[in-house]
Order: C-alpha cells, then structure tokens, then sequence
C-alpha cells in the first residue's frame, strides 16, 4: 500500500514537473503592444509578420470604425508603433496580410472589412504604399470579406487569393494574379461554389501530396457545411467535402493546419461555437477523420482562432485555442492550450498562460527575440489590452528555423512541403500565407529538435516542383534558403515572357515584349533536354518530351528567365 502511494506521488510531481517546464509570460506593456483593437463584433485580426525583411517578427493589428490598422515594428525583442501614411484605413478592418504578390522581394498588404471593401496596397520600396485596389481587378465593394488566404494554385508562380465572404449574397471569391498588379475573378470557371456560404475562413494546403495547392473552407452557420476543393492542377477544382467527410455541419470559424501526428499528411482544425471543435485527421487517402474526441482537443467554450506550434521544442505540435468567454461562465473553457502527449493525444494545459481570461477571437505565432522559442499575439475584444505571451519555457532543447526565398516558385516560397528527419524520425511543415482565424503566423517555420544538435537532411519540395536536400544542418539557427540553390538557379529572374497551355502535351505557344533569341528546357534534375534556337510563331513542339515537370528557360534580350512547364 506504501509502496503504491510513493508511486502515485511520484508520477504526480513527474507530471507536474513536466507540465510546468511550458511558461508564458503576458508582456505586452513590458515589450510596447499595450493596445487594445476595439470592440469590434466577431473580433479584429492579427499577423505577426516580419513586414520589412529585417529578420525580425513585427506585429500588425486591424482594429474597430474610426480606428486606423496599427504598425509596430519589432526592434530587438521590443516594438515601437510604425506611421506608414495610410489614413484611408480608418475604418473597421478584418484580416490584414502582407503579401509579396508581385514578387518584388517587398511586403505588400491586403485588409479586409465586412463594411467597406478590400485593399491592396503595394509597397513601392522601402516601406512606402499606393493603393492599387481600384486597378487591381480585385472588387471594391463590400464583400463582407473576413479572411484572406493566399496560394498558388496554378503554379505560375504568383500568389492568388481566396476570399471568404461571411454573407447571405456575395459568394466565396477566387481571384487568379495575372502579374503586373492585375487579377481575375475565375471563381466560376475554377469550380468553386458560386452559394453564398458565410464563410469565415479558408486556408490552402496539399491534402495529398501532389505538389497542388487545396482549399479548405469553414463556414459560420449549421446549414452551410464546410467545403474542400481538391486541385485537379488544370486550374480547376473538384469539390469532394463529401467523400472526403470534411463536409462538418458546425458553426466553424477556423481554419488551423498542421501535422500533429507527423504521418506526413497534414490535418485540419476547425473551431466551433458549439458542440466542440473538430480535428480532422487525414488519412492519406483523400478522407478525413474527426478525431477531437479521441485527442482530447474538443474544448468546451465558443472558440475562435487555433495555432499549431512546438512550444518546447520538443519535436511535437501543441495546439492553442482561443475564446470568447474567460472562464466565469458555467464550464466553459477561456482559451485552451493543449500539450502534445506524443502518443497522438494532448493534454489541456492552461496553467502555461496564467491570467488568459480575455474574450479573444485572434492569434498568431512568431518569434519575439530570436531565440528559437515562439511566441504568441492574441487580440481581444470589449476593447482590452491584446495580449503578447511571451515564451519563458526553461528547457534545454534545441530548434531550427526556416526563411524560405521563391525564384521558380512564388517568392514567399508559400506552398513549400517541408520535412525534416532526425535518425529516422520526421517532422513536416507547410508555407501559408493566411491561415487561422484572421491571422497571418511568421514566415520563418520552426521546428523544434529536442536533444538533438544535427539534422540528418532538411527536404524541400517547392510550388514549382523543384526539390532540393540539405544535409547535417547544425540546430539552433535561422537557415535562409533560396529555392534553386542546389542547382545554381538562385538568380533567375521572372514574368520575363508567358507561355500557355500549361500543362501541355503538345505545341508550347511562347511570347515576350522583348523577343525570343533562345529556349532551353531542363528536367527536375537540371539536366538539358531541348534547345530552341529559333522560334517560329512563338511556338515550340514538345510532343517528344516524356510526361513530367519541367523548366523552361527563355533568353530574351539580355536575361535569362525560367517557368515551371507541366507536360502531360
């Protein structure tokens, strides 16, 4: 009986040392974000993106009518509240997200409203802005636009962007970036739903490792399920919510993405107003499971924005959940952190956020001071203070982090499959842009390492198809990779010529400003296969190519520019 006590006890204290090694810190007057967004219905979103390419994660807010989204640029782990002329934004903002859509290697921005229209705003160069909305082809009247999300799902190389419109009239919008700062509504002609769903949120994501970027919608209200579009890599897109069983009948908000029992196939999570949230596990066939029970993330609360993420670095994904109550109402959780037991179940952990008792709608993860530990940014309504849980978790283990540079693929490198292998044990990661509840994460993925110091092999697959391997990466840095590295294609440049129809199998009609003096095509690999010193028609026959993933390379004037090319 002594001996049974002894070894409750100690796996009790074993437990509770294990649970308490995780600590966040509310710091958000120490670190210059006391702030509050507002009292705005259904919340303010949040990014915690680094908007001037400096290597270090700022912080942007939307905020409530009258108030202007807010600015603040991170200095060395503190922030100082940015004046970036843009008065015009003064009104009340949704989700805001900086977006390089015109693969110039700068930050552009898109702000959503539900009672005024998007924006675009192209940053010109150093942190100076036009508004372009009204030439872009993007609407302009209110579309009651909550989330933005943004993919390349034609792969051509620029960024596209799914709206999700929270109304009874205007239906979820599909808008194809045609370069130059011009896009076109292919809502219809791509397949996507042409109902108006009250849709909150989307995130695009490879639900079965294709190289193609799906579509995951959550809408609001019981009655209008949630949507997956599978990319069928023509520019069309097939609805299989269904046979998939992502077809959920729930009051979703969001949509958080991650793989949390690291099989290599990225699972779904969607918030819920009531009878619990959903995780939905992909089984590597197309189907999904809902496994929140099993897990034991079902939260019992009305809950908004979700993030995965190794809050102690320990190899596995732990999941944060906001909501709109704090914890005086009957049982109904406040926000709700969930540990990673690394047997595909969690543990509800609250005490890491002590005083976490705000209704909050929003939140994202980035990495306040560099130190490999990321942090979070949650905003709050009834217009209090946001709250900047800053990650003081004392541990001994070891991380990696990831800033990824497109040139064949888009320039966010937004798509890029991540998997990272440690003695034979993996982990895997995906580039969003836009994702969650109204949120924007950091661009530099993180993965923690546990004890170990070298990574055996970093694998990337990019949108454009490229995969490229590194080998014995040290631990505990920020590692800068441009997509073509290991093939000498870093410097490519790009939008130098077009070329269509893509995929193709047969002739390749091939046009730029500035003529055609040669074509190269490679394969995968950067082996030469074709080459075209003439170009009659602006055609090229490519019958004779075996069906794959090529490059095709232009010499035009006095550059050099290089596509990603399908064939069938």
């Amino acid at each position: 009986m002594k001996y049974n006590y002894f070894l409750l006890l100690f796996v009790f204290l074993s437990v509770h040392v294990m649970n308490s090694q995780i600590e966040f810190e509310n710091q958000a007057t120490a670190l210059g974000i006391n702030v509050a967004t507002g009292n705005t219905y259904l919340g303010n979103g949040v990014s915690f993106y680094d908007f001037d390419n400096d290597g270090w994660d700022d912080i942007t807010l939307t905020t409530a009518d009258t108030d202007e989204v807010r600015f603040f640029k991170n200095i060395n782990g503190s922030f100082v509240e940015q004046n970036f002329s843009l008065p015009f934004l003064n009104y009340e903002t949704k989700s805001v997200t900086w977006v390089d859509f015109d693969n110039d290697g700068d930050s552009d921005l898109f702000v959503t409203s539900e009672t005024v229209g998007n924006k675009l705003i192209e940053n010109l160069g150093n942190m100076t802005f036009q508004d372009i909305s009204a030439t872009s082809g993007i609407a302009t009247n209110n579309m009651s636009t909550y989330g933005a999300s943004w993919g390349d799902y034609n792969n051509d190389g620029f960024l596209d962007v799914f709206l999700s419109n929270r109304t009874f009239v205007v239906p979820n919008k599909l808008y194809k970036n045609e370069g130059g700062g011009s896009f076109t509504d292919v809502t219809l002609q791509a397949g996507i739903d042409q109902t108006a769903l009250f849709s909150f949120c989307s995130a695009f994501l490879d639900i079965n490792n294709d190289g193609l970027q799906d579509i995951y919608v959550s809408n609001d209200k019981l009655n209008f399920k949630n949507k997956l579009y599978k990319n069928n890599g023509d520019g069309t897109f097939d609805d299989i919510s269904v046979s998939s069983g992502t077809d959920i009948g729930i009051d979703a908000m969001s949509v958080t993405v991650g793989d949390y029992n690291t099989d290599g196939y990225f699972d779904i999570y969607v918030t819920n107003s009531q009878g619990g949230n959903h995780l939905l596990r992909n089984n590597g066939d197309e189907t999904f499971t809902n496994v929140a029970n099993a897990t034991g993330t079902e939260a019992n609360s009305v809950c908004w924005g979700a993030v995965f993420f190794d809050a102690d670095n320990n190899m596995d994904l732990d999941l944060y959940v906001s909501s709109e109550f704090d914890g005086s109402f009957g049982d109904f959780l406040p926000a709700a952190f969930y540990q990673n037991n690394g047997n595909t179940t969690f543990l509800l952990n609250n005490s890491c956020f002590p005083g976490d008792t705000r209704e909050s709608y929003s939140n994202a993860v980035g990495d306040i001071d560099n130190d490999g530990l990321m942090d979070l940014v949650v905003t709050n309504r009834d217009d209090k203070d946001v709250f900047l849980w800053k990650n003081n978790t004392i541990i001994d283990s070891n991380w990696i982090k990831l800033n990824l540079t497109g040139t064949l693929s888009n320039r966010d490198a937004i798509g890029t499959r991540i998997e990272i292998s440690i003695n034979g044990e993996k982990q895997y990661g995906y580039t969003h842009c836009g994702e969650g509840y109204l949120s924007q994460n950091s661009k530099v993925e993180h993965f923690g390492l546990s004890d170990h110091t070298i990574i055996d092999y970093i694998k990337l697959t990019w949108q454009s198809g490229l995969v490229e391997n590194f080998f014995n990466v040290q631990s505990n840095q920020t590692l800068n990779i441009t997509e073509g590295t290991t093939l000498g294609l870093e410097g490519v440049s790009e939008d130098k010529f077009y070329m269509y129809p893509n995929p193709s199998n047969g002739i390749l009609n091939i046009h730029s400003s500035t003529g055609i003096q040669q074509v190269d095509i490679y394969n995968l690999l950067g082996q030469h296969v074709m080459k075209y010193t003439e170009v009659n028609n602006n055609q090229i026959d490519i019958s004779q190519l075996k069906v794959g993933q090529y490059y095709v390379s232009v010499t035009s004037g006095n550059s050099v520019s290089t596509k990603k090319l399908i064939k069938r």
